[in-house]
């Protein structure tokens, strides 16, 4: 099925985590050291700089902003006086922390690489961290091949986790204390999951980091409903918003590692899909 694109915003970096609340499409321009809020109709605000480079978005009950800051791997709380540390989670987090889910009482899910993208490590297997909104942390899974894109289904009872390096949709119960029990494949995906979101059948739409890259539309069990490639750009995060959730947002740019210097050359497109989103974020 062919659809058509709708620019959103271009002359961005990178972007990444988007989240849809209260009308506008929040998400982390993450090499720019920003997070910026857009309108379906392309009208941006900066909201806040974060030195340490912002990734992972998400927002408490009572509505205040969190925000994964990648580098120094903690989690910020932007209050109306400015940014505040929540929990600093580098003793849990083996290396940069990036994408995030807060579930409905406000406990923070954060994913981290496992090791140096960009030095030629050797991918290993690393943890999701569980922060609550005293700050207490904790790790509630470990062995997770490069945590990316999270969500949580609608009754809060299945956390499911894209695994980049492990090409797969992993699932978890989400326990009543917040913690996550009985890991199961969700989907072997045969490519690697970046960012992801879940709509109200039940299928999850993935984020083809690779370039040329692709929105994919997955069932459980790994069947391939839809797929819309995306030529010229990598695809690092998708999000459904807009009236009934039914706009599909696919956060694009040539590479994940862009240079000081390099144009920006990231941007946001829309896409009119026909199941709406549900659960978290």
């Amino acid at each position: 099925m062919s659809r058509d694109p709708r620019l959103v915003l271009d002359e961005l970096v990178f972007p990444e985590g988007p989240r849809w609340f209260e009308g506008r499409l929040w998400f982390s321009d993450m090499h720019a050291h920003e997070v910026v809020a857009v309108t379906p109709d392309g009208e941006r605000e900066t909201i806040v700089e974060v030195p340490n480079q912002p990734s992972g978005l998400g927002f408490l009950p009572d509505g205040r902003l969190l925000i994964v800051s990648m580098t120094d791997r903690k989690l910020l709380r932007l209050d109306p006086d400015g940014l505040y540390e929540v929990a600093d989670i580098s003793d849990k987090a083996p290396y940069h922390c990036n994408d995030m889910v807060v579930d409905a009482a406000g406990n923070a899910y954060i994913g981290n690489f496992g090791f140096d993208l960009t030095d030629g490590s050797a991918p290993r297997a690393t943890t999701i961290v569980k922060v609550t909104t005293d700050g207490d942390s904790s790790i509630v899974a470990d062995g997770i091949q490069f945590p990316n894109g999270t969500v949580i289904t609608p009754d809060g009872g299945t956390l499911i986790v894209g695994e980049s390096w492990g090409q797969r949709l992993t699932a978890f119960d989400v326990e009543s204390d917040g913690s996550l029990s009985n890991q199961r494949v969700w989907a072997d995906l045969g490519f690697p999951p970046d960012g992801i979101c879940l709509d109200a059948d039940g299928a999850i739409w993935v984020a083809v980091p690779t370039n040329p890259g692709a929105l994919a539309r997955v069932a459980k069990g790994g069947e391939v409903l839809e797929r819309i490639e995306v030529p010229d750009m990598g695809v690092y995060a998708c999000m459904l918003g807009g009236e009934e959730r039914k706009t599909l947002f696919a956060l694009e740019a040539p590479t994940s590692n862009p240079q000081p210097g390099d144009p920006r050359l990231g941007r946001i497109r829309s896409f009119d899909v026909e199941v709406g989103g549900a659960g978290l974020p």
